[in-house]
């Protein structure tokens, strides 16, 4: 088993003094004492406090982060990233509390990974609070760096007949209460993953509302925000990327009405360039999705030297598929028929993205899956239909944009958020 990770910002204002939790059956809180475990804020506090001052020695801070993804940011792409950047904070693919829960004979499945996946984020998703404990619970031993609750996923399997994911977003004092629970049940920091707002409730008022809740309720002092709203009225997930408007003007209000949090901006950033652009103008952190999975060389590769000002690794194309090819090769089939050799190639069918010849080489690919049995045989087969050069150049830094795009962003700027104690109390 892992040893546990822990790491949080560096830059993190300490936890305030008190926190006011809410009340929880004692059974909502797993330990190996017989005794019922119940939360201490000062406790709280400095479990959560010595976990950031060791992520400042052990981690860099997570200036960059590749988002969560159903069926995309699974064990084999989190390994690809890996082999191309060292510092990118990745996370898991939202599981389920109730997998994990239902699944303890199986948990390696769900839950596993390489030990140069670090640092790594769990992201779960559930509406019971007991369910959310017990899946922490289970999880912590796996060594994680950080627990995140997701309640930004739109997709009507989620967020409709689930009744978790974005729609969590509308009980505020729900998520406080599961975020205290997470937080009693692992030793690494806690986040929350969420939307802008839901439907009609888009105000940015509604917004502050829910960060001052949930914030004021429990540990949670990182919060990563998707720049849109979420609709709930039937478009797909994909839609639901596109149709709401980006509003980075809350993000940047956010970070000045929240002066004490940490906030990771996220939705619709897509270069090097662009994440630069968000920093520049303030950002703790960026998220990206899309676009990190698509095209992860010309993304990832940047990440170590653009972002966080490493030197330009020299590592080619070719000598990461020579990696991979060993790691595919030793999960292929560790459970049962799966993963297949097409679940492990997948992650690599952007890495030439935009280059000679990849739509070629994606259709060899295509056709080697109905026989070939190996990764290795896989490459023999195709990875002729790539020139030499593109597989022998190393990463190379791409001419710095320009982006004013959060620049306008900070020009439209909501007015400042003053609490009202009283309505949120009788919300």
């Amino acid at each position: 088993m892992k040893s546990a990770g822990h790491c949080l910002i560096a830059s993190i204002t300490p936890f305030h003094s008190v926190i006011r939790f809410g009340r929880f059956s004692s059974n909502l809180f797993y330990g190996s004492s017989s005794k019922p475990r119940t939360l201490c804020a000062y406790h709280q506090n400095s479990k959560l406090h010595s976990a950031s001052l060791m992520a400042a020695e052990r981690y860099p801070p997570p200036w960059f982060s590749v988002a969560p993804m159903m069926d995309w940011t699974d064990n084999h792409y989190r390994t690809l990233a890996r082999l191309i950047s060292k510092k990118a904070w990745l996370y898991t693919e939202m599981i389920a509390a109730e997998t994990i829960v239902y699944q303890t004979g199986n948990l390696d499945r769900f839950l596993a990974y390489g030990p140069e996946q670090h640092p790594i984020v769990l992201q779960i998703g559930g509406n019971k609070l007991e369910n959310l404990a017990k899946a922490t619970q289970l999880a912590t031993p796996y060594g994680y760096d950080e627990i995140n609750l997701n309640c930004g996923c739109p997709s009507p399997k989620v967020a409709g007949h689930g009744c978790f994911g974005v729609r969590l977003m509308l009980d505020p004092k729900f998520v406080a209460e599961a975020m205290s629970v997470i937080a009693a049940n692992t030793n690494v920091p806690v986040s929350v993953k969420c939307r802008i707002g839901v439907d009609d409730h888009d105000s940015y008022n509604e917004l502050c509302d829910f960060i001052y809740e949930v914030s004021s309720q429990s540990p949670t002092r990182h919060f990563i925000i998707h720049s849109r709203k979420a609709l709930l009225n039937g478009i797909s997930p994909a839609d639901n990327r596109k149709i709401p408007p980006l509003k980075y003007e809350y993000y940047y209000a956010l970070l000045r009405d929240f002066p004490d949090l940490q906030f990771t901006i996220n939705g619709g950033i897509t270069s090097i360039e662009e994440v630069n652009a968000a920093c520049t103008e303030g950002a703790h952190g960026v998220m990206v999705g899309r676009a990190a999975y698509g095209n992860p060389w010309q993304i990832l590769g940047l990440v170590d030297s653009a972002v966080y000002g490493a030197p330009l690794r020299s590592i080619t194309r070719r000598q990461v598929l020579e990696q991979y090819q060993v790691y595919g090769d030793s999960v292929l089939r560790i459970y049962g028929p799966r993963p297949t050799v097409r679940e492990v190639v997948k992650p690599l069918l952007g890495l030439f993205h935009a280059e000679p010849r990849n739509v070629v080489w994606k259709r060899a690919v295509d056709a080697a899956f109905r026989h070939c049995t190996t990764i290795k045989s896989l490459f023999e087969e195709t990875l002729g239909e790539i020139p030499d050069e593109v597989l022998d150049a190393p990463i190379t830094e791409v001419p710095s944009g320009i982006t004013d795009t959060f620049i306008k962003a900070k020009s439209l700027l909501p007015p400042p958020y003053t609490v009202n104690e009283e309505e949120l109390l009788y919300a």
